[in-house]
């Protein structure tokens, strides 16, 4: 098949709309549903965030994606309980499938904003994955193969028009791509840059040159994450899966905060006070993420007023003070920090020790390296400079 009508492009109004190579066949198979244009563009810039993963750790990995950025990205490390309860997959009693763990992970750091996600996997999406899949909101997936089990799980959810993609994982595009804006053809050589080795290390500017194999580890996650992130980009990440993603800020503070926030909440669902908050039986999912996202944050009073917590919580509970929050989120510690591009002042690294941070990589190149620098060294962070930029747009 060398072409795939749409029912329109990104608007309704955008038609007619249409995927095609001009040259060979298309690299896909849709098995299940009608996936549109944005369904697409998430799908295939997911897969090859997947792809490039499994590539560097050599562990499956997945991603779920919203609006052409990544919510979450994650390789197959294993669940603590604390993340399998907060990651709400504590109920299933066998042991998750290496690939499922990845799409817990990928699903669970952010879970406000995987609501309506395109999900990549970079292996067979297998039955348990599946099952995870159906029960959560959702548009699409997208992997090299099915199981048959899996398959007919997923042509079951959303009554029957549930999006499912196949890849062929052998496919290699072309080493010029083009794009067209306002009726002008842009053209340029694809982002070929290798970000699996660890000559990625080998600039280290500050005191501490430390870089344990897991922080290497971590850090490739974050660049590569961001290599399918729209810029301006930062990702907080940490034992294996981004936990924070800031996408598309035109000021890299305002990244840098807030990517930060989100890591900040995902460590805050593991407070023992927010994992025992006494939701009702019943609860819809979607509105369970909501009210733990708004009773970490500022406006809890949102849903512990009088007659609003009622719908969500057997009892009210108490609100967590500010000094509560601060002294669990100052336990959060070796996460890393990577950046599409330089850091131009050390307010980043002022804001980013606040979540934990501890290495980072970052293209380096500011004419302001030298107060970067001096900052990561006050809190003896290790910071590296690949010299590689990393725009996505």
């Amino acid at each position: 098949m060398k072409e795939l009508s749409l029912k329109y492009g990104c608007n309704p109004n955008q038609k007619p709309a249409r995927i095609f190579m001009e040259n060979g066949e298309l690299p896909l198979e849709v098995l299940n549903g009608r996936p549109g244009y944005i369904n697409f563009l998430d799908a295939l810039n997911a897969w090859q965030l997947v792809k490039e993963l499994k590539q560097a750790t050599g562990l499956p990995a997945a991603a779920s994606f919203k609006h052409v950025s990544p919510a979450g990205a994650a390789v197959a490390e294993p669940l603590s309980d604390t993340l399998r309860k907060i990651y709400f997959v504590d109920d299933i009693a066998d042991e998750l499938t290496p690939i499922a763990t990845a799409y817990a992970r990928a699903r669970g750091a952010d879970r406000m904003s995987s609501y309506g996600d395109f999900i990549a996997l970079s292996d067979e999406c297998d039955a348990m994955t599946a099952q995870l899949i159906k029960r959560e909101v959702s548009d699409g997936v997208i992997a090299p193969s099915y199981s048959d089990e899996a398959l007919e799980i997923l042509r079951s959810k959303r009554k029957g028009s549930y999006n499912v993609i196949k890849i062929d994982p052998s496919y290699v595009p072309a080493p010029v791509e083009t794009k067209q804006v306002f009726g002008i053809t842009f053209e340029q050589g694809r982002n070929e840059v290798d970000l699996t080795g660890d000559d990625l290390f080998t600039n280290i500017p500050t005191e501490n040159k430390n870089f344990t194999e897991s922080a290497k580890r971590d850090l490739k996650i974050a660049l590569i994450t961001l290599k399918y992130t729209q810029s301006n980009s930062v990702c907080y990440v940490k034992d294996g899966q981004a936990i924070g993603i800031g996408a598309g800020q035109q000021s890299r503070i305002h990244c840098t905060r807030l990517a930060g926030n989100k890591a900040d909440i995902w460590w805050m669902r593991q407070c023992p006070k927010v994992m025992a908050l006494p939701f009702k039986e019943g609860i819809r999912r979607a509105d369970r993420d909501n009210t733990i996202d708004v009773y970490i944050g500022d406006e809890y009073e949102d849903v512990l007023r009088e007659g609003v917590w009622q719908q969500f919580f057997t009892q009210k509970p108490e609100p967590l003070t500010a000094e509560e929050k601060k002294a669990w989120i100052a336990q959060n510690t070796g996460v890393c920090l990577g950046s599409d591009a330089f850091f131009p002042f050390g307010d980043n690294i002022e804001r980013a020790h606040k979540s934990g941070v501890q290495f980072i990589a970052q293209a380096g190149g500011s004419v302001r390296d030298d107060n970067v620098i001096e900052t990561c060294d006050k809190y003896g962070i290790a910071m590296a400079f690949t010299g590689i930029r990393l725009f996505h747009h």
